[in-house]
């Protein structure tokens, strides 16, 4: 083991093969039937649920919670279904922390809340696994609706709209449905292929087609879909990865840190992914996260995370950067890469600025560091890809570089909606606000078709 550590390099196998497993084992196992029990019990069922504001979907988690503790998974798993048909992903990849949890009153009594995102999870794992399904499709109300994106915005739109009677054909570019929860999230918080199971739970209700391959843009046009569908939902994801603006950051070991974990999410073997013996990531997101703590139990050495700001401006939650600790990440804070530094066209190190906030703005101190390095990581944010929403005729309003949308997730073009990461309506950038976003605007659809 310390002979693989020591190679130079971006190299594979850096582990003995029995390690990997368990390294990326599931990072919080599932409750037993009387784990979950005792901690139903815990709960207060408080009369104003403040657990309950906190969750985007607005599940209704004393009554979930108090199902579980009634002997009742079944129910529970409906009471979650009814407002996020991905309710187990949710629970497995929801900040559960900053949103229910932070808000439940034990939390604030006790510091140890309801593990409501693990009751959550026991409770549609049983659903789940039983195949058990809680709506039948109405009879066909002959709409055809189009959803752009088959991750979860459109996959929650898919699955409301096909509750109420009408047809849904999923355009998505990729090879497998599900998204980012199939493609970007760690692999040790969704084990088992639990993306495609859940894809295969949701569309099961019938009435949804998803036809992958197909991208927007390129095999049809926004106009093509507007002239055959009745309405039309745009759920598709952030394509581009923003640039480091530092010199030499086009060098032999620079990558896209969702790349890496797309490429980790896909592979069969771990032992054989390369991973560089000293690792900088950069960004202070959950992605920045997410790479760096997978380096690590890829074998890494040296794993640093560099953000340009404080720990108390990174978005990735302190549960996260705990995590990243307990892993042996090292994170640094108040640093912006300058220069990468190459040496036979291969990174050697990175040259980075000490930062520090003047008159309220991010500034540059002139003091540099230099970290050793053989790989390094972009995760410094994605964009919105709206080329492919050109050549549709009338052009679709943008804001901040995002689609423009109202309340009920309606766009400047008639009888089209959007909703989740390409959309700019001020909602977090996480899978639960995604599949709020769609559940929400098919209800809208729902209505305009009805009307």
């Amino acid at each position: 083991m310390a002979e693989g550590l020591l190679k130079e390099g971006i190299v594979a196998g850096r582990l003995p093969p029995e390690a990997y497993a368990e390294n990326f084992g599931d990072l919080h196992p599932p409750l037993d039937h009387h784990e979950a029990l005792v901690e139903s019990d815990r709960c207060y069922f408080c009369y104003d649920a403040p657990c309950m504001q906190a969750c985007p979907t607005t599940i209704d988690i004393p009554m979930f919670i108090r199902q579980i503790g009634n002997g009742n998974p079944l129910g529970a798993a409906k009471t979650i279904f009814d407002q996020n048909i991905l309710g187990g992903m949710c629970a497995r990849v929801c900040p559960t922390e900053t949103l229910c949890e932070e808000a439940c009153v034990r939390e604030a009594a006790e510091g140890k809340p309801v593990q409501i995102g693990r009751l959550q999870r026991y409770a549609t794992d049983t659903a789940m696994a039983r195949n058990r399904q809680f709506y039948e499709r109405p009879a066909p109300t002959g709409r055809k609706i189009a959803v752009v994106g088959a991750g979860p915005a459109g996959l929650a739109c898919a699955h409301r709209l096909a509750m109420h009677g009408h047809d849904v054909v999923v355009f998505e570019v990729r090879e497998k449905s599900g998204g980012l929860n199939e493609y970007g999230i760690a692999a040790y918080k969704t084990v088992d292929g639990f993306a495609q199971a859940e894809v295969d739970y949701v569309t099961a209700i019938g009435g949804i087609r998803i036809e992958n391959g197909k991208a927007l843009g390129r095999d049809f046009s926004l106009a093509d879909l507007t002239a055959e569908y009745d309405a039309v939902f745009l759920g598709a994801g952030l394509g581009g990865v923003n640039a480091l603006r530092a010199e030499g950051e086009d060098a032999d070991g620079v990558a896209n840190a969702v790349d890496f974990i797309e490429t980790l999410r896909q592979a069969d073997d771990l032992a054989a992914l390369p991973v560089g013996r000293r690792v900088v990531v950069i960004g202070g997101g959950m992605t920045a996260i997410d790479a760096a703590v997978q380096s690590k139990l890829l074998g890494a050495e040296e794993v640093t995370i560099c953000y340009r700001r404080g720990q108390e401006h990174m978005n990735a939650s302190d549960y996260e950067q705990d995590l990243a600790a307990a892993n042996g990440v090292a994170i640094r804070h108040w640093l912006q890469p300058k220069k990468v530094i190459a040496e036979g066209g291969r990174v050697a190190a990175i040259e980075l600025e000490y930062t520090a906030l003047r008159d309220g703005r991010l500034a540059g101190t002139g003091e540099m560091l230099r970290i050793e390095a053989d790989q390094v990581f972009k995760a410094i944010g994605q964009s919105f890809d709206a080329a492919p929403l050109n050549g549709s005729g009338n052009s679709i309003a943008m804001e901040n570089g995002k689609i423009r949308v109202d309340a009920e997730g309606r766009t400047s073009l008639a009888k089209v909606w959007a909703g989740g990461d390409c959309v700019a309506d001020g909602r977090e950038d996480l899978t639960v606000s995604a599949v709020a976003a769609g559940r929400d605007a098919a209800e809208s659809i729902h209505r305009a078709l009805s009307a």
